[in-house]
Parts: C-alpha cells; sequence; structure tokens
C-alpha cells in the first residue's frame, strides 16, 4: 500500500526526447503557461486553509470557545509540524512529481479546515489544526522546485518574485474575505468557506501543474533557454549527494537562522495584529481585517520588486536589497507599535511598511539567497532546511507570545482585554537580529572571495 502511494507521487521516467522543434516550443509553452498560473493561484490558496484561525480568534475568545494561551497552544502547534513537514517535504519534493504531490496536499488540508469547523474540543482542535500543518507544508518548497524544472536561470529572478507574491494574495483574501464571512455567518465559517474554496482550487491544480518537462519528452529547460546549465549536472552527482551538499554548508544554516527571526516578525503580526487592532486600537473585527488588507497588498510589491531589484540594481547581489528590505520590514512593526489609537493612515502606513519588507525578505531568506547558491536539483533540500528553520521560529513565536500576551490581561468594564507591550518588544528584536545575521552572511562571503582572491595571485606570482 505505501509502496502504491509513493509509486504514485514519484516523478514519472524521462520520456524519448521530441524531435519536432515547433512540438517542443508548443508543449514547453502551453506547460509554462499553466503551471505559473496554478503555481501562484493555489499557492495563494494554500493560505487561506492556514490563516483561517488568526482571523478567527477574537470571536473564538468572544464565544468562549478559547483562551489565548490554548490559542497559542494550537497556532504553534501547526507551525512545529509545518517546520518538520517543510524540512521532510522539501527532500522529498525533489524526487515528486509536484503536480500530484502538490494538489493533493491543498485537498487535504481542505479536509482539515472542514473537520476544523466541525469541531469544539480543545483537544480535537489541536489534531486537527495540527494535521492541517503537515498538508500545509507541502506548498511552498514543490513550487520552488518546479519554478526551477521550468525556468532557467536568467528568468527566475523575476519569476521567483511574482510567484512568492501569490501568499499575499492569500492573506488578503483571508484577512479581508475571511473577516466578511466571519461577521456575517460565525467563526465556523471561517473554517469552513476556505475548506470548500481549497477542495476547488485543488481539483484545478491537478489538472494544470506538471511534472518534470523530461517526463513530457522536453528537453531540461536550460537547453530550452540556451542558458547555461547547473554546474554540479555534469558531474553525475545523485540527488542524495547533492543533498547531502546542502546540509553540509554552513551558510545556509545561517540564512534559515536569519529567514527564523524574520518569521517570528512575519507570523506575529499574521497571528496577533487582528487582536492586536480590536483590542489595543478599538477597531472591530471587519475594520481590523480592512487595515491588515494593506500588509498583504503592499507585500506584493515587496515580493515582484525584490528580484528585479537585486538583479538591475545590485547585479544580482541578494544580500545588500536584503537588509534594506529587513529596515522596512522592522521600521513597520515598531511604527505599528508606537502608533496612538485613532491614526487609521498611519497604522496603514505602518502595516503597509512592514508588508512591503516582509514581501522582499521571504524572497531573499525565505529561498532565492540559498537556491542561487546551491545544485538546482537539490532545490527541493534547500527549501526544507529553511522552511524549518522559518518555521520552527515562527512556532516558538506562537507560544511565547501567547504567554506574554496572556500574562499581561486586564479588565475594564467587564471586558478583558492586554497589554501587548512585552510582545511587541520580542518581535521588533527578532526583526533586527534577522538582519545582523545577514550582515554575518555578507562579511562571510566577502571573507571567502578575499581568501580566493588572494590564493590566485599567490599561484599566479613568479
Amino acid at each position: 500500500m505505501i509502496n502504491r502511494i509513493l509509486h504514485f507521487f514519484k516523478t514519472g521516467p524521462d520520456r524519448p526526447l521530441l524531435q519536432d522543434v515547433g512540438a517542443i516550443r508548443n508543449l514547453y509553452d502551453s506547460k509554462r503557461r499553466r503551471l505559473f498560473l496554478w503555481l501562484i493561484i493555489g499557492y495563494g490558496f494554500f493560505y487561506t486553509c492556514r490563516l483561517s484561525f488568526s482571523v478567527s480568534k477574537k470571536p473564538m475568545l468572544d464565544a468562549g470557545v478559547l483562551d489565548v494561551q490554548q490559542m497559542g497552544i494550537i497556532g504553534a502547534v501547526l507551525l512545529y509540524v509545518y517546520a518538520v513537514g517543510k524540512f521532510t517535504n522539501g527532500f522529498l519534493a525533489d524526487r515528486a512529481n509536484i503536480g500530484r504531490f502538490m494538489s493533493i496536499a491543498l485537498l487535504l488540508s481542505a479536509l482539515a479546515n472542514l473537520l476544523f469547523g466541525f469541531t469544539s474540543g480543545f483537544f480535537l482542535f489541536i489534531a486537527f489544526w495540527g494535521i492541517n500543518g503537515w498538508f500545509q507544508s507541502i506548498g511552498s518548497a514543490p513550487s520552488v522546485v518546479s519554478l526551477f524544472q521550468w525556468f532557467s536561470k536568467r528568468e527566475r529572478g523575476t519569476r521567483y518574485g511574482l510567484w512568492a507574491a501569490s501568499h499575499n494574495l492569500g492573506e488578503g483574501m483571508t484577512f479581508v474575505g475571511t473577516a466578511f464571512i466571519i461577521s456575517a455567518l460565525g467563526w465556523r465559517w471561517g473554517f469552513l468557506a476556505p475548506g470548500i474554496a481549497c477542495l476547488v482550487v485543488a481539483i484545478f491544480m491537478l489538472r494544470n501543474l506538471a511534472d518534470r518537462p523530461q517526463t513530457y519528452g522536453l528537453p531540461p529547460v536550460h537547453e530550452y533557454k540556451d542558458d547555461e546549465p547547473d554546474p554540479h549536472s555534469a558531474k553525475g552527482e545523485s540527488i542524495g549527494q547533492l543533498q547531502l551538499l546542502v546540509l553540509r554548508n554552513p551558510l545556509v544554516w545561517i540564512i534559515g537562522l536569519s529567514s527564523a527571526l524574520m518569521y517570528v516578525a512575519r507570523y506575529a503580526v499574521n497571528g496577533w495584529a487582528v487582536l492586536f487592532l480590536q483590542e489595543s486600537k478599538g477597531y472591530t473585527l471587519i475594520e481590523a481585517g480592512s487595515v491588515m488588507a494593506a500588509y498583504p497588498l503592499v507585500g506584493i510589491a515587496g515580493a515582484i520588486s525584490s528580484g528585479y531589484v537585486s538583479d538591475r540594481f545590485f547585479k544580482s547581489n541578494r544580500i545588500v536589497p536584503a537588509l534594506i528590505y529587513g529596515a522596512f520590514q522592522t521600521a513597520g512593526i515598531a511604527l505599528l507599535w508606537f502608533t496612538p489609537p485613532g491614526q487609521v493612515w498611519m497604522d496603514t502606513l505602518a502595516l503597509a511598511l512592514f508588508g512591503f519588507g516582509i514581501g522582499g525578505s521571504i524572497v531573499f531568506l525565505a529561498g532565492l539567497i540559498a537556491v542561487d547558491m546551491m545544485p538546482i536539483r537539490a532545490a527541493g533540500a534547500v527549501k526544507g532546511i529553511i522552511g524549518l528553520f522559518s518555521y520552527m521560529g515562527a512556532a516558538t513565536q506562537y507560544w511565547i507570545s501567547g504567554i506574554l500576551i496572556d500574562n499581561t490581561k486586564f479588565v475594564v468594564d467587564g471586558e478583558t482585554s492586554h497589554d501587548f507591550g512585552p510582545a511587541f518588544t520580542f518581535w521588533i528584536a527578532a526583526s533586527a537580529a534577522s538582519m545582523g545575521l545577514i550582515l554575518v552572511v555578507w562579511m562571510t562571503g566577502r571573507s571567502g572571495r578575499a581568501a580566493a582572491k588572494a590564493g590566485e595571485v599567490e599561484l599566479g606570482s613568479p
């Protein structure tokens, strides 16, 4: 049974190469167009089944279904499972039929949301949200593997940035659309509606995503686009050897730790900002969702611009723009905290700054810097390691933030509220520390290049 399942998800064998140049071009263009569109749509909808809990928190608190500390535990369970799943499924993605692997994952995540919406017990909430975390973890690495299989090196920066913006679309749909649905129909529909929508999207993904080009009789993408090949592809190393090479590279681990700290800030806003805006700034749920929409919408601009900016103005150096986007992200979360209540436009500006910065930071820290450094055929392993770090950071944030926020609760006129000051201090410090680690990567890279240059000079001396 297990062998049948593994065979179903395994990448297919290479087919004989098509000989007709026109047929190759038509098939490549058709597959690339449909695949890229549904990678963006599909990955965006993954987020609607992940962030539904964030938008539902205040109604669930008001209904007495859960308290803040229980919410912190549930959120942390999803993210810890997600972190381990990112690592495991990243390594599997290098060997998988991406069309099947990613589509079935979204379908099962949708079912977990439906089950969550129909239950009321704390331990069942933990179980279903943990299951959801595992299938959610299959979204990112397969997407990146597919991008690297179907788009050449000259195209990847722009394509990666466009794809990375899809999570902002999903966040926007969740913060605005799910907020309206919950306000009209109750908190359960905050899980039922995304679940139903993702079931439909998963079916379309299964029809439009694709396996590797070679399984359709197409040449590798670098040959099709007349681009330089992956230097490791000519050495004949196996996927396992290339994945081991990734595991042994210390810079990948430092980038992973930097991404983990960035994800502390990211998931702090994803997970707690709606509640913060309602309790500390007096917004209704719909108002909070509308203000929050600035974060993912401007985040699209951050994600799309990041790859282009690094290619166009920094000669594909990703480190300097990563620091610039990190500064926007840190400034945005600090401004959100220091802005007094009643300043809607300042809150919107703060979330827009944060969104722009985080959009670029996700592109650089959560994938592009490390994947650029490593073999193409181990792209899934790179994403797996970075994802493990990132979501361990996000999960740890969730339960620490839950404790910090729950320990500061107070009652005014019979209504419980919370002081978010200690939590914001934690979030801002993590964002700043993430930038510090990227400086370490930069300085290490410069030292390595300087040593290599010195070696060349010495070898060339008479």
